[in-house]
């Protein structure tokens, strides 16, 4: 079998113990092509981020780094430009044969909350070795907002693979012809290109841009904020904006993309060279994501930017980004927007399900 394990397979090493949990896992852990990871009961506020390294284990590190301990059990706040680690309730025991990439969920990153997976002898960020024994933590550090957590939350998910899986540019051309992967012309390199809308079909809303000064967000509270407390609305009336060095936004691919059922994808950030910022890291998108939604095939893809160093003039139409696309080893039980709860199938511009939208 080779290429993303579907969700049928996970429940599978739940069960033979590949994966091990601290309580038994809940209704939606585990999504059509990955599972959700929960926040354990203590939060280590550290000095700085940082990766094991080979030989050496995440504790170790943190006798080195670590400034404070916090208790999540009644919940606690962590503080906007601060770093975290968090003992995730799950740890792997995986097969020789089988490794696995971790990612913010989709409504972590559309907080700007950075949450990445460290393990045991880690030297990459979300990227866990074949045959990996032994147990998971959450880097976090929000960006933007301050957030308040509880054990049990899920801010990331973690993809498990067998053998090389990915989509080469032929292959994904073949398959655009088949299935279109988008509607309209498919920019193939390296992957499959996407653009950003800065003219929409009626107004002229293009984004949101987090303000720099807003209260704590309650990460269990979905529908709740009003969105003019935590965001400024960006207009532009000439297909293009100036992004602001150190600011967020959040904008909307010009394409609908499709996930057919049989594989998996996972955003990237296109080549530095195009400007000075980059796509956010949320990036997983589930078999059957933009699979016959509501209005024809294709979903948008939310874009959560950040500009570095300069400001930069971003223009309708620009790639900013690419989805890689891989083989799953099998169609998934339950497709994503499938009678599961998948908050963004059919979405356009959008923010995080924690705001009133209109």
């Amino acid at each position: 079998m080779t290429g993303v394990l579907p969700s049928q397979t996970i429940e599978n090493m739940l069960d033979s113990g590949q994966i091990v949990t601290d309580l038994p896992a809940v209704d939606g852990q585990v999504q059509p092509a990955s599972l959700d990871l929960r926040l354990g009961t203590v939060a280590y506020r550290v000095r700085a981020s940082f990766l094991a390294g080979n030989g050496r284990s995440v504790k170790d590190r943190l006798e080195e780094f670590e400034m404070h301990r916090i208790d999540l059990t009644g919940s606690a706040v962590l503080e906007k430009g601060c770093v975290y680690v968090v003992p995730l309730m799950e740890s792997l025991n995986l097969p020789d044969d089988v490794q696995a990439v971790a990612n913010a969920k989709s409504s972590t990153g559309r907080l700007d909350l950075l949450t990445r997976t460290i393990t045991d002898g880690g030297t990459e960020f979300d990227r866990i070795s074949q045959g990996y024994s032994g147990p998971l933590y959450a880097e976090i550090c929000p960006r933007s907002f301050s957030v308040l957590v509880r054990p049990g939350m899920r801010l990331n998910q973690i993809r498990f693979r067998q053998g090389q899986s990915i989509l080469s540019d032929a292959d994904l051309r073949v398959l655009h012809e088949r299935s279109p992967l988008v509607d309209g012309d498919a920019v193939i390199d390296e992957g499959l290109g996407f653009s950003v809308d800065l003219k929409p079909d009626s107004g002229t809303l293009v984004g949101y841009r987090a303000k720099p000064h807003t209260g704590v967000i309650d990460l269990e509270n979905i529908g709740h904020y009003e969105p003019s407390e935590y965001w400024e609305e960006l207009h532009s009336s000439d297909g293009q904006i100036i992004l602001d060095p150190g600011a967020f936004y959040i904008l909307v691919s010009r394409e609908a993309v499709h996930i057919p059922p049989a594989y998996a994808a996972e955003m990237a950030p296109f080549l530095a060279m195009v400007g000075e910022f980059r796509v956010h890291y949320a990036g997983f998108f589930d078999p059957g994501f933009g699979h016959d939604a509501a209005g024809g095939t294709g979903s948008r893809g939310v874009l959560e930017v950040r500009c570095h160093e300069a400001p930069f003039v971003l223009e309708h139409g620009q790639v900013v980004g690419r989805l890689v696309y891989e083989r799953m080893a099998d169609v998934p039980d339950q497709l994503y927007g499938s009678g599961i709860a998948s908050n963004y199938q059919g979405q356009g511009l959008k923010l995080s399900k924690h705001f009133r939208m209109k």
